[in-house]
C-alpha cells in the first residue's frame, strides 16, 4: 500500500494535563515566568489591603469588561462566554488552563459543521482557568511568589482562519496604548528567531509588523523555547509573539526580556498557529489562526501600579476575610527569605485556593480521590495546613473565606452566587474531615523531623511520606511542602512514578478495549483538511435513525495509522484502517450512547466481494469514521459499500438511552429541578447516569424514581424527535441540556410522553418506551461528593432482576412465618441476608427485603434472650446447691461448666454468686455458645486474696486456660473473663484449668 503524508495524530487520547501543558507558553507562562525570583521583595508600601474599587481608575472588572468590549464591538470578535474551569464534557483536560481549550475542536479540524462553533471566525472572552496538577503544575509555587496563581483569568482573542499576524499585532498595540494607556517607551516585542533543527526560518514578517510601533532596538528575536508555541507533542503550533513591559522606565532592559527579571515582565503573548506537528515534523496548516492570551491579574497589576498580582483590588476583600480568622498579624507582602514564618507566603496561597475551590465547585467539579476531584482535595487540605498551622487558625476557618470571593467576582461570575450553599457545604465537609488528620498529621511530621535531625537525615523515608498519604490523608505535594520548610527532601519518586504507571495502564487499556488491541485512529485538523481539500464532503448519516434498512453507500477514504490511501492502493485483509463513507448507517459514540458496531460488505471495481467488521465508529468534523479490521478481500477509494449494522445489540442500546431520558425526567420529579446530568453511559447492558445531589437517596425517593419509569412503560409513552433552529429548541417549556455541552444549530429534541421529557440529543431511540419491556433500578452510589450514580437495566436483565427478586421475597415471607424460638433462626436469616447482598436485582427492593432479614434476626435474638435469661435463672439455682456443696467440704477451687452461652452479663451474675456463697473458694466457670457446637468459649474466674498472696491471680489462670484451644483473656488478679473463637474438646480445657490450680497453690491447700 501506498499512503499519502498525513499522519494520524492522537491528541485526544493523550495524558490530559500533559498534552496541553507540554512546551507550551501559552497554557504555562502566557503571563508569568516559572523560575524563582532571585531576590526577596517587600511589597509596595502603598499597597494597603483599604483599597477599593472606588478608589482605583483601572479596576478588575473594568479592566476585563473593556478587554472584550474592545474586540467585540469595536473589532467584530464573537463574545463567547467562559467555558466552565472544569471541562466535563473533555475527559482529555483536567481542568481548562487556557482561553483556547474550548475552541480546541476548531483548531483540531473537529467541530461540528452544525454547530455555532463552526460559524466562529473571530472570538474574545476572559476564561476561568486552573492552573493545578500535571506536568507543569503552578501549585508546588503558589504563595512562595507575587505572581503564582492556581486560578486565574485569562484574557483572550482569536481568529479562525479570518486575520492574521498583521492585525494581531495593530489590536494588540491599540489596546495597550491608546486604551489601557501604557507607557509605549517601556514595551518591548520579541518575535521567533528561528531554528535550523526544525528547519524553520526567522518570523520577520511579524519583526516587520513590529517595526511599525518600536524601534528595533526594542524587539528581540527569541528561541523556540520561548518563542516557539505547540499544543503538545503533536498537534497545531507555531512562531509566538510576546508583549514585555519594563516596570522601571528609562533605560534599556532589550537585555532583560525573557532573562526572569521580575521587573521586566510578559503581559501578553500572540500566537500565529501556522503549522501542524505529527511523528515525521512539522506541515503547514491549511488555514491560519491567531490565538492570544493575557493574564488579567497580571495586566490589572500593572495598571493598579501593583509590584505584587496579590496586591490588587480583586485580592484585598479575601485578605480582610483571612486576617479576622488568623492570630499572626495582617499581611505585609514579604516573599522567599524574607518571609521566615511563612505568614505572608500562607496569606497568599490561601486567598489563592480559596477561589479555586469557589470557582471550580460552582462548576460541578468535587473534592474526591481521583482526577480533578483529587486535585482539589489537595488544595484544600493545603490551605487547611497553612491557615492551622501557621496562621494559628481555628479548624473550620477556610469555609469562612467563601463569601469574600463570591461577593468579589459574583457579578461577572453568577454562578458563584447560584452555588455558593453548595460551595460552603462541600467545604465545610471537607475541611472537617481533614481537621482531625491534620493535627495528627502535624504532630507525626514534627515528631518525624526531630528524629531525623538526631539521625543527620535530610531526605524523608518514602514509608513515612505514604504513612501521611495513606494514613492521614495528606497528598505527596504537601509533605513535600513540609519537608522543603524543614529544609528536608521527601524519596517520592516512586510514589510517582507508580500513580503514573497505573494511570497509564488505566488509559492503554480502555483504548485498547475501544480498538481490539490495535492503534487507535483519529482525524485531526489536517486529516478533515485533506478531506475537504479534495472535495470529499463530510458523512450524510441520516439513515442512522432507521432501523432495518441495509444502507448502499461509496467509500470516499480509507485511513491508516501512515495517513490516507492514495486512490488505486488498496488495504488488504488483516489491515487495521478507518473507513469514510458517503452515507452511513452507523451511529457514531456520542452523548454517552456507545456507537453502532456491525460490517460493510465491500464490492470492488473488478467485482470481488470483501468484508470489513466495525468496531468503532467515531466522528470528526462531520466525518464518521468507521475503524476496523478486514476479515476478507481488498478493500479501495471508489468500491460500493454496504452497511450492515449490529441492530440487534443496538435494539439493547436504544431503550437504555430512551430509558436514561425518563430516569432524568423521574429524578427531577422526585428531588426538584436542581438536578443537571453529570454524565452518562448507554450500552447494550445497563444505563448509568450522573447527577448532582447532596446526598444518597432514600428508600422511598428510590422506590417513587423506579415506579415512575416503570409506568412510562406501562403507559407506553410515545417518543418522537423534531429538529429545530437551536434559539427555538432552547425557547421550549421545559427542555433539558447538559452542562457544558455544544449544540449543533439546528438541533434535534426528543420528546417522551407528555411531559415526561424534553431534551436535546442526538441518539437513537426506541419509537415507544413500551419496547424497554421492564425497567430495575439495580445500584444507587456515590461518585464525588454532591454527584450520585445510578445504574439501571431494561429489558431481559430487567426481567431477570425483578425475577430474582421475586424469588427472594417468597424465600423472605417463608422465613418469616417460623415461630421467634425456631432453632438456629437468626443464622438462617444471616445466610438469607448474605445471599441478598450478592442478588441481582431492584436495588429498591433489595433494601425493602434487607430491612425484612433484618426484623427477623431481631426476633430471633430477642428469643434468644428470653430463653437465655430463663435458662440463666435455672442455671444459678444448680450453680448455688453446688457452690454451697464445696463450701461445706472445704473445697478451695471450683471448675464448674455452666450452660449461660457466650452472656457476659450471666457470667457476673455466677461470679457474683460464687463470692457471696463461697468467699474464700477460687471459682472458673466455662461456658459454650452452643453446648458441643465446637464454637465460641467463654472463661470467667474470681480468686479470693488470700489466693492471690499464694500465688493464684485469676488473669494467668484464665489466659492459662485458655491457651490449649488458641484463645486470650484478660483481667486483674482477683477478677477476669476471656474467651476462645472455638473450642472442640471442653474436657481439655477443664483439665489445663483444673492443673494450673493444683500447680499454684496444691501445696498451700
Amino acid at each position: 500500500m501506498r499512503f499519502l503524508p498525513v499522519a494520524s495524530v492522537l491528541l485526544a487520547a493523550s495524558s490530559s494535563q500533559e498534552m496541553f501543558q507540554s512546551r507550551s507558553r501559552l497554557f504555562i507562562s502566557a503571563f508569568s515566568h516559572h523560575s524563582k525570583v532571585g531576590r526577596s521583595f517587600i511589597r509596595n508600601p502603598a499597597a494597603t489591603l483599604s483599597s477599593t474599587a472606588e478608589d482605583i481608575e483601572w479596576s478588575t472588572d473594568k479592566v476585563r469588561s473593556t478587554f472584550v468590549d474592545y474586540f467585540v464591538e469595536k473589532n467584530d470578535h464573537t463574545s463567547v462566554p467562559s467555558s466552565a474551569c472544569a471541562p466535563l464534557n473533555d475527559p482529555t483536560l483536567l481542568f481548562a488552563n487556557a482561553g483556547m481549550n474550548q475552541f480546541k475542536p476548531i483548531f483540531l479540524g473537529q467541530a461540528d459543521p452544525n454547530s455555532a462553533m463552526a460559524t466562529w471566525k473571530r472570538a474574545a472572552n476572559s476564561q476561568k482557568c486552573i492552573r493545578a496538577g500535571g506536568k507543569h503544575n503552578d501549585l508546588d509555587d503558589v504563595g512562595r511568589d507575587t505572581y503564582h496563581h492556581t486560578f486565574f483569568e485569562m484574557l483572550g482573542s482569536w481568529s479562525f482562519g479570518d486575520y492574521f499576524k498583521k492585525e494581531a499585532i495593530d489590536y494588540a498595540w491599540d489596546l495597550l496604548i491608546e486604551v489601557y494607556g501604557i507607557d509605549p517607551e517601556r514595551v518591548y516585542a520579541t518575535y521567533f528567531e528561528g531554528d535550523e533543527s526544525l528547519g524553520l526560518e526567522a518570523d520577520n514578517e511579524a519583526k516587520e509588523f513590529w517595526l511599525k510601533y518600536l524601534p528595533e532596538s526594542r524587539i528581540i528575536g527569541c528561541n523556540a523555547k520561548d518563542n516557539f508555541w505547540e499544543m503538545g507533542e503533536t498537534g497545531p503550533c507555531g512562531p509566538c509573539s510576546e508583549v514585555h513591559y519594563d516596570r522601571v522606565g528609562n533605560r534599556d532592559a532589550a537585555a532583560l526580556v525573557n532573562a526572569d527579571d521580575p521587573d521586566v515582565i510578559e503581559i501578553w503573548n500572540i500566537v500565529f498557529i501556522q503549522y501542524n506537528r505529527d511523528e515525521k515534523g512539522l506541515s503547514t496548516l491549511p488555514d491560519q489562526h491567531i490565538d492570544t492570551g493575557m493574564g488579567l491579574e497580571r495586566l490589572v497589576s500593572l495598571l493598579q501600579d501593583k509590584s505584587s498580582n496579590y496586591d490588587i483590588d480583586a485580592f484585598q476583600p479575601i485578605f480582610r476575610a483571612i486576617e479576622e480568622q488568623a492570630k499572626v498579624g495582617k499581611y505585609t507582602g514579604l516573599v522567599l527569605e524574607a518571609d521566615t514564618t511563612l505568614k505572608d507566603t500562607a496569606y497568599r496561597a490561601i486567598a489563592d485556593h480559596a477561589r479555586t475551590l469557589s470557582f471550580a465547585i460552582a462548576d460541578g467539579v468535587v473534592p474526591s480521590n481521583e482526577g480533578r476531584g483529587y486535585v482539589l482535595r489537595r488544595i484544600l487540605r493545603r490551605a487547611a495546613r497553612y491557615g492551622q498551622q501557621i496562621l494559628n487558625c481555628e479548624p473550620g476557618f477556610f469555609v469562612k473565606l467563601i463569601p469574600s470571593v463570591v461577593d468579589t467576582f459574583g457579578d461577572y461570575y453568577p454562578e458563584l452566587v447560584k452555588n455558593q450553599d453548595l460551595i460552603t457545604e462541600i467545604v465545610n465537609e471537607e475541611e472537617a474531615a481533614f481537621s482531625t488528620m491534620l493535627v495528627r498529621g502535624i504532630t507525626f511530621f514534627a515528631e518525624l523531623e526531630e528524629t531525623m535531625k538526631e539521625d543527620g537525615s535530610n531526605k524523608v523515608a518514602g514509608d513515612k511520606a505514604f504513612y501521611l498519604y495513606d494514613t492521614l490523608g495528606f497528598p505527596i505535594d504537601l509533605t513535600e511542602q513540609m519537608a522543603e520548610e524543614a529544609g528536608f527532601t521527601v524519596d517520592s519518586d516512586g510514589f510517582k512514578n507508580e500513580m503514573e504507571i497505573q494511570k497509564q495502564r488505566s488509559r492503554d487499556a480502555r483504548n485498547a478495549a475501544k480498538s481490539g488491541g490495535a492503534k487507535r485512529l483519529e482525524l485531526i485538523a489536517e486529516q478533515t483538511a485533506w478531506l475537504a481539500n479534495n472535495e470529499i464532503s463530510t458523512t450524510d448519516d441520516e439513515s442512522k435513525f432507521e432501523w432495518d434498512v441495509s444502507a448502499s453507500s461509496s467509500i470516499t477514504a480509507i485511513y491508516a495509522e501512515e495517513g490516507f490511501l492514495e486512490a488505486g492502493s488498496k488495504a488488504q485483509p488483516g489491515d487495521n484502517v478507518g473507513l469514510i463513507l458517503e452515507k452511513s448507517a452507523f451511529y457514531a459514540e456520542s452523548g454517552g450512547q456507545e456507537a453502532d458496531i456491525g460490517s460493510i460488505l465491500i464490492k470492488s471495481s473488478d467485482g470481488e466481494t470483501g468484508k470489513f467488521n466495525v468496531i468503532d465508529v467515531q466522528v470528526f468534523g462531520g466525518y464518521l469514521l468507521h475503524t476496523g479490521t478486514i476479515e476478507e478481500g481488498e478493500i479501495e477509494v471508489g468500491s460500493v459499500a454496504e452497511c450492515k449494522v449490529d441492530y440487534e445489540r443496538r435494539r439493547d442500546i436504544a431503550p437504555n438511552h430512551s430509558m436514561t431520558h425518563v430516569l432524568n425526567g423521574a429524578l427531577r420529579q422526585v428531588l426538584g429541578d436542581g438536578v443537571d446530568q453529570r454524565g452518562s453511559l448507554c450500552n447494550d447492558e445497563k444505563l448509568r447516569f450522573d447527577f448532582s445531589n447532596k446526598k444518597a437517596l432514600s428508600s422511598k425517593q428510590l422506590r417513587k424514581v423506579e415506579e415512575l419509569c416503570q409506568q412510562s412503560i406501562a403507559s407506553a409513552e410515545e417518543v418522537t424527535s423534531e429538529v429545530m433552529p437551536l434559539a427555538d429548541a432552547q425557547a421550549l417549556d421545559g427542555v433539558r441540556a447538559v452542562f457544558g455541552e455544544v449544540y449543533p444549530d439546528p438541533v434535534r429534541v426528543v420528546s417522551i410522553g407528555s411531559d415526561t421529557s424534553v431534551e436535546f440529543c442526538g441518539g437513537i431511540h426506541l419509537s415507544n418506551i413500551a419496547e424497554a419491556e421492564a425497567f430495575a433500578l439495580v445500584e444507587e452510589t456515590a461518585v464525588a461528593k454532591g454527584v450520585r450514580r445510578i445504574t439501571a437495566v431494561t429489558k431481559g436483565l430487567a426481567a431477570k432482576a425483578i425475577a430474582e427478586g421475586a424469588n427472594f421475597e417468597k424465600k423472605i415471607s417463608e422465613v418469616e412465618e417460623l415461630p421467634a424460638e425456631t432453632d438456629k433462626l437468626d443464622k438462617t436469616a444471616g445466610a438469607l441476608r448474605k445471599d441478598l447482598d450478592e442478588g441481582y436485582m431492584s436495588a429498591v427492593l433489595k433494601a425493602q427485603l434487607r430491612a425484612r432479614i433484618e426484623s427477623v434476626q431481631k426476633k430471633a435474638v430477642d428469643a434468644k434472650k428470653r430463653a437465655l435469661a430463663q435458662r440463666v435463672d435455672k442455671v444459678l439455682n444448680v450453680v448455688k446447691e453446688q457452690l454451697a456443696t464445696a463450701a461445706e467440704d472445704g473445697v478451695k477451687s471450683l471448675v464448674l461448666s455452666v450452660d449461660i452461652g457466650a452472656d457476659s452479663k450471666a457470667s457476673q451474675k455466677v461470679m457474683n454468686a460464687a463470692k457471696s456463697i463461697a468467699p474464700e473458694m477460687a471459682f472458673m466457670g466455662l461456658s459454650e455458645e452452643e453446648e458441643g457446637s465446637g464454637g465460641k468459649l467463654l472463661a470467667f474466674a474470681s480468686v479470693p486474696d488470700a489466693l492471690v498472696d499464694s500465688g493464684l491471680k485469676a488473669d494467668e489462670w484464665v489466659r492459662a486456660t485458655l491457651e490449649v484451644c488458641g484463645g486470650r483473656g484478660g483481667g486483674r488478679p482477683s477478677n477476669a473473663q476471656g474467651q476462645a473463637p472455638e473450642c472442640t474438646n471442653v474436657d481439655e480445657v477443664i483439665a489445663a484449668c483444673e492443673k494450673f490450680v493444683a500447680d499454684k497453690i496444691g501445696a498451700a491447700v
